[in-house]
């Protein structure tokens, strides 16, 4: 009895132990995987795209030809805030705009933020430590004709083990120079998650 109680154990344990193997498969990026409900590398792609398309065709591109004929519009894109009740890595969406931008051709992109602090900082190390020759001269940055920002929000509705999460992200583009929005952008997702 005690040898059948001792090998159950035993079978149990190995049965168990099996069990918690985990597997790990490669998938291609552009694959839509939804396992949490949460927002994700789907959605940040998805709403990048579409508000983009939508900017690249605004009104506002027409109004900066007509008052700067031949000189293509320089963008900054600056904060995306994160007012959702989920951390978003704002980076990563921010990140899908400039790639859009940038791909397109039509619109000049300056870097901002940190990354701009710290072509300054090797702009000043260059100062002391470069050749005459290679050295980057100051005050020949190009600036920006409009600042790209905006909020990422969402609202849930829950009923007992059930949820519907809406994702909303505002962008909006403002002329530097003169504080006027020249275009606003937004776009919703929306997702249901049952239990």
């Amino acid at each position: 009895m005690k040898n059948l109680f001792t090998g159950i154990i035993i079978l149990t344990t190995i049965a168990l132990l099996g069990g918690c193997g985990r597997t790990v498969t490669r998938v291609n990026p552009d694959t839509v995987i939804d396992l949490s409900g949460r927002w994700n590398d789907v959605d940040s792609r998805l709403v990048a795209d579409e508000m983009i398309g939508d900017m690249f065709t605004g009104r506002w591109i027409s109004e900066h030809a007509r008052v700067s004929p031949g000189k293509r519009p320089v963008i900054v894109v600056g904060l995306v805030e994160n007012k959702s009740h989920e951390h978003i890595n704002s980076a990563t969406f921010i990140s899908d705009i400039e790639k859009a931008i940038v791909r397109d051709g039509n619109i000049r992109l300056v870097v901002a933020g940190e990354k701009r602090n710290e072509l300054r900082r090797e702009r000043a190390e260059q100062q002391d430590f470069a050749s005459p020759e290679t050295m980057k001269k100051w005050g020949r940055e190009l600036g920006a004709d409009y600042i790209l920002q905006g909020t990422i929000n969402s609202i849930i509705d829950a009923y007992r083990r059930d949820k519907a999460i809406l994702y909303q992200v505002d962008l909006q583009l403002t002329n530097i120079e003169t504080n006027e929005i020249t275009w606003i952008g937004d776009k919703k997702i929306k997702k249901t998650i049952k239990n």
